[in-house]
């Protein structure tokens, strides 16, 4: 099943066209990379889907209905989680009330005022901490946690709707390589639950995780289909070689 279908998706800032016709389609259950040069448009094209921002033509299907006119939040509703490239977790907050203020946000304000939501969450909340190996710093601020424990924060919290797609941009930015293979590990078990739409750099980590990929230059789709097949492209060699 096609749970995102992008069509001739376009958007321009001035003389700038940032995107130029692009097609992506995101299966059900499948782990998706987005990779392209430095200014290709992958981060524009995941703003775009969700919501950030609004295309100048084409269409962004999710679950078979139109959202691309749709607020970030009724796109949200709909099972779209976004994680932005810099991590924008509450550093003067608990790792533990970062998770359950994720948590929290899908109950309604009198839910909130009268469940005793906390005690009721409270299971969710560490297992769920305890499944982004962040157990042992429930407790700690989260803006004292390490860059990488940071990023695997605002994950969790990203996931903690339940999404169907989840988007990531650029997760393992200034990672070390052992918090890099350590985020693909924690990624690996949602694929059960949440695709996965993801722009990366680190083409060995894309490989690892990703069962397809789509490749981006100057705003265009380069190559798009089974990760093995595009990175063997010469399409998209060339594509990197050119900015290299």
């Amino acid at each position: 099943m096609n749970l995102l279908e992008v069509r001739n998706v376009t958007k321009v800032y001035g003389a700038l066209t940032a995107l130029n016709g692009v097609d992506l389609t995101v299966r059900e259950k499948e782990f998706h990379g987005l990779i392209g040069p430095n200014g290709s448009g992958k981060s524009t094209l995941l703003k775009c889907i969700a919501g950030a921002e609004i295309a100048n033509a084409g269409t962004i299907g999710f679950l078979g209905a139109d959202i691309g006119r749709a607020a970030p939040a009724e796109r949200s509703r709909a099972g779209l989680s976004l994680k932005f490239q810099i991590a924008s977790v509450l550093p003067e907050l608990s790792v533990y009330d970062n998770i359950l203020l994720a948590l929290q946000a899908q109950d309604s304000l009198a839910t909130l005022l009268f469940s005793g939501s906390r005690r009721a969450l409270d299971k969710r909340v560490t297992t769920t901490l305890a499944q982004f190996r962040l157990a042992s710093r429930i407790n700690d601020l989260a803006g004292v946690l390490s860059h990488g424990e940071q990023q695997w924060l605002e994950i969790a919290m990203a996931l903690a709707g339940n999404p169907r797609l989840l988007l990531l941009d650029e997760p393992t930015a200034g990672m070390s390589a052992q918090e890099r293979r350590a985020t693909g590990e924690l990624l690996a078990p949602i694929k059960q639950i949440c695709s996965l739409l993801i722009v990366e750099h680190d083409l060995d980590f894309i490989r690892d995780i990703c069962d397809s990929l789509t490749v981006l230059d100057q705003g265009q789709v380069v190559a798009s289909g089974p990760a093995a097949e595009v990175q063997n492209s010469e399409k998209v060699k060339e594509a990197y070689l050119s900015h290299a």
